[in-house]
């Protein structure tokens, strides 16, 4: 687990908690769980985070922060995970969740080309919002869950092969004598 590695890499929780612009959030920002790299709080980061990447929507990382602070979950990584969809992503992930919700509502798919504009997205998501939002919807919660799970298992694969490592160690030493 690259624990030490990504603790450095976080922002310091009490200058984010100082924050002025954070203050409406007050004693919520206070939470352990939000700061701390726990197989809990990371597995509900990566249930929050992959999920909301997932979604069509603008201020998604405001998104992540709101329900991963009532959620407990840790809070950058929460934000981070976001970012997979980003200005190079968004065109391959939300074509196939376009793939998806047309193959699920049986509607035949639209020939378009996406473009990172406010005119497109006014002028074609009127046409292509129901399949659009139903893969998105599918594919969030299904690749957030799997997120989800797939830490956990990591993390407890990680911890018993640690312990293991310590035991033969143990084994080892108590053998040498």
């Amino acid at each position: 687990m690259p624990k030490k590695t990504l603790k450095r890499l976080f922002p310091n929780p009490k200058t984010i908690q100082q924050h002025p612009s954070l203050q409406f959030l007050g004693p919520l920002l206070h939470q352990p769980n939000l700061w701390h790299l726990n197989r809990r709080s990371v597995s509900r980061a990566f249930l929050v985070g992959v999920f909301f990447a997932f979604i069509p929507m603008p201020f998604q990382m405001v998104a992540a922060a709101i329900v991963g602070v009532f959620i407990h979950s840790n809070l950058p990584i929460s934000i981070g995970l976001v970012w997979i969809s980003n200005p190079i992503t968004i065109p391959p992930i939300f074509y196939f969740t376009y793939k998806v919700g047309t193959v699920l509502l049986d509607t035949p798919t639209r020939a378009f080309e996406i473009e990172l504009s406010l005119d497109w997205a006014l002028n074609e998501l009127s046409t292509i919002w129901e399949p659009l939002l139903l893969g998105s919807l599918l594919c969030a919660v299904i690749f957030s869950a799997l997120g989800f799970i797939g830490i956990r298992l990591f993390w407890r694969f990680h911890v018993v092969s640690n312990w293991n490592k310590r035991a033969a160690k143990r084994l080892a030493q108590q053998n040498a004598r």
